[in-house]
C-alpha cells in the first residue's frame, strides 16, 4: 500500500499545483494550469523531467491549441523553422504552430522519439504525421522527422529553439503524399 500511495504522490501534487493555479487566474483558464504546472516543474528540482517535459509538448504540439505550445517557451523565447525568420515572444509562437495546426486540422500527431544531449543543447526529435486537409491542402499524407535545439533560461522554459526538418522532402510530401 505504501508503495501505491508514493507513485501517486506526483500526480496529486500536479494535480493540485493545476487547481491552485486554475484558482489563482480569475477566469480559470486551462492555459494558467498548465503554466502552474510547468512552473512547478521547473521550480521544484527533484520535480522537473525533461522527459516529461518532451512529452508534454509533443501533446502540445497536437492539441490544436497553439497556445499550449508558446507556454513551454520563455516569454521572450523564440522558435527558428529551418532557418527561417524566427517567431518571437509567445504570441508568434503561437502563430507559428497554429500554421502547421492549420495544415492539419483533422490527424496530426508530434510523436516524441528521443531526446539527445549535445554540446549545443539538447535535441527534441519527433515524427510529424498527418493528412493535409486544413485551408488549400491536397489531402496528401505526411510523415516528416525532424528535431529541434533547445536551449533553455533559468526557469527551465525554453528559451531558443532551432527547428530543423528536411523542406524539400515535406514538402514533395504534401504535393504527392507517402
Amino acid at each position: 500500500m505504501k508503495s501505491k500511495i508514493t507513485l501517486l504522490l506526483p500526480f496529486i501534487f500536479i494535480c493540485i499545483v493545476a487547481v491552485q493555479a486554475q484558482n489563482e487566474d480569475p477566469h480559470g483558464s486551462a492555459e494558467s494550469a498548465i503554466t502552474g504546472i510547468i512552473s512547478s516543474k521547473i521550480n521544484n528540482d527533484t520535480m522537473f523531467d525533461i522527459n516529461e517535459f518532451a512529452k508534454d509538448y509533443a501533446e502540445a504540439w497536437c492539441s490544436q491549441n497553439p497556445k499550449k505550445v508558446a507556454l513551454f517557451y520563455a516569454e521572450d523565447g523564440s522558435l527558428n523553422i529551418n532557418n527561417g525568420t524566427p517567431a518571437v515572444g509567445r504570441a508568434a509562437i503561437a502563430q507559428s504552430a497554429k500554421a502547421f495546426m492549420d495544415a492539419f486540422p483533422d490527424d496530426m500527431i508530434v510523436a516524441f522519439d528521443k531526446l539527445l544531449k549535445t554540446s549545443k543543447g539538447i535535441e527534441f526529435h519527433w515524427t510529424l504525421t498527418g493528412t493535409n486537409t486544413g485551408p488549400n491542402g491536397t489531402g496528401k499524407k505526411v510523415n516528416i522527422s525532424g528535431f529541434e535545439l533547445w536551449e533553455f533560461d533559468h526557469n527551465g522554459l525554453i528559451k531558443e529553439s532551432k527547428g530543423t526538418f528536411d523542406a524539400e522532402e515535406y514538402n514533395k510530401q504534401i504535393k504527392y503524399g507517402i
